[in-house]
């Protein structure tokens, strides 16, 4: 019995998250989050257009509360709206983007709007993306095309890939689209950065060792030639002594 009251419970929150987007319009909202709370649902949409969600004077908003309690027999739904940080590096907004310029221009343009979209991300920073199309492009026969630049990993922790899909409605028919993005700032597991001043450090360092141990050599063979020639020295004068004393006791044996 608890499973089933789960089950209905999503089901329910992927029923209202499609009714929203297909409220608001395609390309318009990002992500739609339901928070279930003790005095209501709370529902959050996150959108790069807050103007256009939210309407003059919030006309939209009220429209979909109002549609919301109706259809879903909530009784108190708080809807918020959250501007998205950086759409460049967003997939949905990206897929419905390249779904909507489909739909505009046609399939027979796929692949100047999708190197459009790569070369976007691209020189908004971002380390890696792939778009993938798929479906009556140029010929009778559904294919797929991909088009992909940077760093993207299949496998793995894929938590740090952004992906999502989206559809466009052309004459000849449905093309579906797909995108992933990595984007600017993301820490790679596997990836090894070398930092040029930490080098420049050790490598001063080992130089100011490698000094030290030649000086302190030096000092240490120049010790050594000391104490030989100070040796030397100290034996002359003792036989020079022991010379004067035998001369000495000569002549007085004389």
């Amino acid at each position: 019995m608890i499973e089933k009251k789960f089950i209905e419970a999503k089901k329910q929150e992927f029923e209202i998250k499609e009714f929203i987007k297909t409220i608001i319009g395609k390309g318009k909202i990002s992500e739609v989050r339901i928070e279930r709370t003790p005095v209501g649902e709370k529902i959050v949409i996150i959108t790069s257009r807050p103007g256009l969600v939210i309407g003059r004077g919030g006309e939209i908003i009220r429209k979909i509360n109002e549609s919301i309690k109706k259809k879903f027999k909530l009784e108190n739904p708080q809807i918020e709206v959250s501007e998205l940080q950086e759409p460049i590096f967003d997939a949905q907004t990206v897929a419905d983007q390249i779904a909507l310029s489909l739909e505009r221009f046609g399939p027979l343009s796929f692949k100047l709007i999708a190197y459009r979209q790569l070369e976007r991300i691209m020189r908004a920073g971002a380390l890696g993306a792939e778009i993938r199309l798929s479906g009556r492009l140029p010929s009778q026969r559904s294919r797929s095309w991909r088009f992909a630049f940077g760093y993207l990993s299949k496998t793995g922790e894929t938590k740090i890939v952004r992906r999502a899909t989206s559809k466009a409605f052309t004459r000849p028919g449905v093309v579906g689209v797909k995108v992933a993005i990595v984007p600017k700032g993301t820490k790679i597991p596997d990836k090894i950065e070398i930092n040029e001043e930490i080098k420049e450090e050790e490598i001063k360092e080992k130089l100011n060792e490698t000094e030290r141990k030649i000086k302190e050599e030096e000092e240490a063979k120049k010790e050594e030639i000391k104490k030989k020639i100070t040796k030397k020295i100290k034996k002359k004068k003792k036989t020079k002594k022991k010379e004067e004393i035998k001369e000495k006791v000569e002549e007085r044996k004389e």
